[in-house]
């Protein structure tokens, strides 16, 4: 696969789908929230729970510290999961409560803000390029299954390539831009959620068309 061939996917995601405005959050804190409550399961989903934390008013690392794990299971019940995601809500908290709060571990470089995110309970390399992208805004691109399925599809990879492998494809395509990792994974999601009309007119089926053709 070639440098260019992500480029050309990315020019038409773009022009398929159009700006992406991610993440769907209104603080940083809300992004790793989210980040967490998003593992293995739809966003809709996720949605809700955060409102509910919203409007008990927990989107606040000190709170969610304070009250039981029990209480914080029930009110993210939507996201599923909800037992283990209390321990791992608590246990981001008390990983950003020890380093300062979020400009405390702003000053941190990239590799040790990751390898520090890596080490807390629950959080796997996924969960942590999300926070490091959408949240702390570092140049890190982040791979999902959805990634995976359409590279898979395009045949530009063999299946058997590691996370770290795939994300290294792409950054080693792509200029290091916060702003570009954002809008590209944004798109291959909202891609993923596309159905496929099977028609010429049909979105889904322009990105997927061999690359060759442009």
């Amino acid at each position: 696969m070639s440098d260019s061939s992500l480029l050309v996917l990315y020019r038409r995601l773009h022009a398929a789908y159009g700006p992406q405005e991610w993440w769907p959050a209104e603080t940083p804190f809300e992004v790793m929230v989210g980040a967490v409550l998003t593992q293995n399961t739809a966003w809709p989903n996720v949605a809700k729970a955060i409102q509910a934390l919203r409007e008990a008013r927990m989107l606040d690392p000190d709170r969610i510290m304070e009250v039981e794990e029990t209480e914080l299971a029930l009110i993210i019940k939507p996201s599923g999961y909800f037992n283990v995601k209390s321990r791992r809500l608590k246990a981001l908290c008390h990983w950003l409560q020890s380093g300062g709060g979020i400009s405390g571990h702003s000053d941190k470089t990239t590799p040790e803000l990751r390898t520090s995110l890596l080490a807390v309970h629950g959080i796997g390399p996924e969960t942590a390029d999300d926070i490091l992208l959408y949240a702390f805004e570092r140049p890190v691109f982040v791979i999902d299954a959805y990634t995976r399925r359409l590279l898979l599809t395009l045949m530009l990879i063999n299946g058997n390539e590691t996370y770290a492998d795939l994300q290294q494809l792409f950054m080693a395509a792509l200029p290091e831009d916060v702003a570009l990792y954002n809008e590209y994974h944004a798109l291959i999601v909202r891609h993923a959620k596309e159905r496929c009309a099977a028609t010429h007119e049909c979105r889904h089926c322009r990105v997927e068309a061999p690359l060759e053709s442009g």
